[in-house]
């Protein structure tokens, strides 16, 4: 550990040596009408409360350029007229990087009496004109401020209210009670696999993920409700955006931390053209470390990943843009225990089996897209991508812990996926907005899945085949201003399932009512739907003469009805408390065809359980989100929120349970301070942030008890279960302190952080699940959080 320590503050010694220098940079970049797409000539950017007052004004392609910048934090403000006039706050300005900016105006829908700042990009506000309720933007800054050097896009959401994760260490995403695995991850407006590395097959569980913080733009987080643009999602969607590379500049981004070290490049594909390219590699430090015999980690986790975007404008015919993203990881645990991780298959780890797990993942994500003008009042854009997701898992049972396994499960998957997508937007008039897309996706997915029912039986097939499915959906979205303080958003959304003919047509519908200057309004409504992980169609089940079946393939989707009322009251400019109320009805739901069983495939984890399902479940999550939020301004910022809730289900025994994912509560506390300009030659920065979580815990399945509460379970049988109390109860309450610090040196031409983060710095281990361990007492084991995670990074920027 101390050589993990010391190795980057060397680094930083030896790069941080120089003078001082009366330190500026640039500021540029292009202002397009949100809706056409066109560029806005002649828009005023003005620095706000700059001394003297420093400004630009758009050229015929949209373009403005600040030149002599400060370092530090500043404010745009956009006006144009018969625009709302638009504040984009907090930009922060490094030495050694140009600061390269896409905004947006919207056309005012009335003419403006008074200049008054109508619309904000930054502080929340969905970059999407459709999003009008449970939506809120994440940018890159919050994301590098808020989870401190883990740099991970989807670890910044557990701070906001309704989402939580598991506990673990890992970044899943649980929005309002919902599984992870019914997240929508887009990038670049395509859907993609789950972006993380260590994937299982459910896409349940978050580790560490492939999509860098250093290549992307301000980007979407939807929790409910969302508009008809997305379907194929149940609980939330992140529509990830990739920046543009520096079309100018050659420019380089290095960090080397105890999770990962990476570098970034950007630059313009050719001097003088205006196209740019921009490219990410990453490799898991631990690993390197770990070979090199300097430290020691169980399994020696490994991954890599790797990012790009080419940006590429022509004169006439459009604009193309050549994304991707991919990724490989893997370990090898010996005498995997359920703290070290979940191994799939049967759905006990007892201490009286000892198990080996393998595991491999890899993905690829990648696309081509087309924007082009068709006038002053639209845009067309198209998409091709290509996506491919591998597993591979292989299980050993032992008897002994020092002896040799055989293979007690085996799994092979890989899904390649085919998309080809075009959306048609226009603007017929300041007051009305017209969106119409069409997707059609054609899954190409290989399973083949073995397991080993006892230690001495064969091997014999859960799932096996090999089966191309398609999958059209379309939509249609329009938005109504009615004047400046009222918009209304309503559509639809098709989605045709090609296999087993099934379809949905799900209306979507909100508005958004400014009542004055400190009081807003809002509500939405949307019926989402979604198809069950492809494995369960496909699954082989013996029935009770003991024939093999496949009684799965006429699943229907999975559907839900949101309901969501919000509330914002502005206390002072930056100072904003919201509430929101919101209900899911889900119905439709695939449950297990048996009336004594607790079963259902919402609460579906890393294991693997094949059964014949029927749509004929329901459930319902329902609760309050009230939240207190202080804009980063003046140093500092300020986060409180807290949810109360509730997540239950009902299988054909007609019980109502709770969700596996139901933990009642969540508060989080979170807030930061930055100091600027210290040192001699002021050129320094210190942020220091912290954050405290609690919540209830999971609710679990547990083990069989006698009268004293010790384990009663029949390992002869196999019995280890207590199914009739499934999801009753959690164990106990989590909470976590995490605090980060950051240190930040400009030179000339590069400027130099020191991150240092302290994730559960108390080390508070609390109880998450629970398993049966003949060694420990009363014979019940417990996985816990996560304990003490430091991580340290250093990055420079040149």
């Amino acid at each position: 550990m101390q050589n993990l320590i010391l190795t980057p503050l060397l680094i930083l010694f030896f790069a941080l040596s120089g003078l001082g220098q009366e330190l500026s940079q640039t500021v540029r970049g292009t202002i397009i009408d949100a809706n056409t797409r066109q560029p806005i000539i002649g828009a005023e950017v003005i620095i706000v409360n700059s001394e003297p007052l420093k400004g630009d004004v758009t050229d015929i392609d949209g373009k403005f350029k600040l030149t002599k910048v400060p370092l530090g934090r500043i404010d745009l403000r956009l006006a144009y007229l018969g625009y709302d006039n638009t504040l984009v706050p907090n930009i922060v300005v490094n030495s050694g990087k140009e600061v390269v900016l896409e905004l947006t105006m919207e056309q005012a829908a009335i003419d403006m009496e008074e200049v008054v700042v109508k619309a904000f990009q930054g502080n929340g506000t969905p970059t999407s004109s459709m999003a009008l309720i449970s939506a809120r933007s994440i940018s890159t800054e919050e994301i590098s401020r808020m989870t401190g050097s883990f740099n991970d896009p989807a670890i910044i959401t557990a701070n906001y209210a309704g989402v939580a994760n598991s506990g673990t260490g890992g970044n899943d995403i649980i929005v309002r009670g919902n599984s992870p695995k019914y997240m929508q991850w887009t990038l670049e407006g395509v859907p993609i696999t789950n972006p993380n590395h260590f994937a299982d097959q459910n896409a349940v569980l978050g580790s560490t993920s492939t999509l860098n913080t250093n290549l992307l733009a301000t980007s979407d987080f939807y929790m409910g409700a969302f508009p008809a643009t997305f379907g194929n999602a149940l609980s939330g969607v992140y529509d990830v955006k990739l920046r543009n590379g520096n079309n100018e500049k050659r420019e380089y981004t290095f960090g080397i931390g105890l999770l990962g070290t990476d570098l970034t490049v950007e630059g313009p594909l050719k001097q003088g053209y205006g196209g740019s390219f921009l490219v990410n590699y990453r490799y898991s430090t631990a690993s390197i470390l770990n070979d090199a015999g300097l430290v020691e980690v169980d399994g020696n986790p490994r991954f890599q990943d790797a990012a790009f975007k080419l940006n590429m404008p022509t004169q006439k015919a459009g604009t193309f843009s050549l994304f991707g993203l991919g990724g490989m990881s893997d370990f090898s645990i010996v005498n995997a225990t359920p703290e070290d991780w979940t191994t799939p298959g049967d759905e006990i780890m007892s201490g009286l089996i000892f198990e080996d797990y393998e595991k491999a993942s890899y993905l690829f994500n990648t696309g081509l897209n087309h924007t082009i003008s068709l006038g002053k009042q639209g845009y067309l854009k198209s998409s091709l991508s290509y996506s491919l997701e591998g597993i591979d898992d292989d299980v050993y049972q032992k008897t002994d812990s020092l002896g040799t396994g055989i293979n007690s499960y085996a799994s092979e998957l890989r899904k390649n996926t085919y998309r080809a997508s075009s959306t048609y937007h226009r603007e017929i008039n300041p007051k009305h907005t017209l969106q119409a897309g069409v997707i059609y996706t054609l899954f190409d997915q290989f399973i083949d899945q073995r397991m080993r029912p006892a230690i001495d039986s064969p091997l014999s097939h859960l799932v096996d085949f090999d089966k191309q499915l398609g999958n059209l959906r379309s939509y249609v979205s329009w938005k109504y201003r009615m004047n400046d303080d009222i918009s209304l958003v309503g559509g639809l959304h098709n989605t045709n399932v090609f296999f087993n003919q099934k379809h949905t047509l799900e209306p979507r519908l909100s508005a958004r009512w400014q009542v004055n200057d400190r009081n807003t309004m809002s509500f939405g409504y949307g019926l989402h739907s979604t198809m069950e992980s492809v494995h369960h169609y496909f699954a082989k089940i013996e029935d009770s003469a003991g024939n093999t079946t496949q009684p799965n393939k006429d699943l229907d989707l999975l559907k839900a009805h949101h309901f969501v009322l919000g509330y914002e009251h502005q206390f002072a400019p930056g100072l904003i408390g919201k509430v929101e109320a919101y209900y899911q009805h889900l119905y439709d739901l695939p449950v297990e065809n048996n009336d004594t069983s607790y079963y259902a495939t919402i609460n579906e984890g890393a294991e693997i359980k094949y059964v014949d399902l029927v749509n004929e479940g329901t459930g319902r999550n329902y609760g309050i989100e009230l939240s207190l939020q202080r804009y980063f301004s003046d140093g500092y910022y300020l986060l409180a929120n807290t949810s109360i809730y509730e997540s239950e289900y009902k299988t054909l025994e007609g019980i109502t349970r709770n969700t596996r994912f139901n933990t009642n509560y969540l508060v989080n506390l979170v807030g930061g301070k930055e100091f600027t300009q210290l040192g001699k030659k002021h050129n320094k920065t210190l942020g220091i942030n912290a954050r405290f979580f609690m919540g209830g815990g999971q609710k679990v399945l547990p083990i069989l008890r006698d009268a004293q509460g010790n384990a009663a379970v029949d390992t002869a049988n196999n019995q280890y279960w207590d199914y009739a109390k499934a999801y009753e109860n959690d164990i106990e309450d989590i909470y976590q302190i995490t605090l980060s610090v950051s240190y930040k040196i400009a030179r000339k031409s590069a400027t130099h952080e020191l991150f240092l983060n302290l994730e559960n710095i108390t080390n508070n281990k609390g109880k998450l699940t629970e398993y049966y361990d003949q060694n420990a007492p009363g014979g019940i084991g417990n996985t816990t959080q996560f304990g003490l995670l430091p991580n340290m990074m250093y990055r420079v920027y040149f």
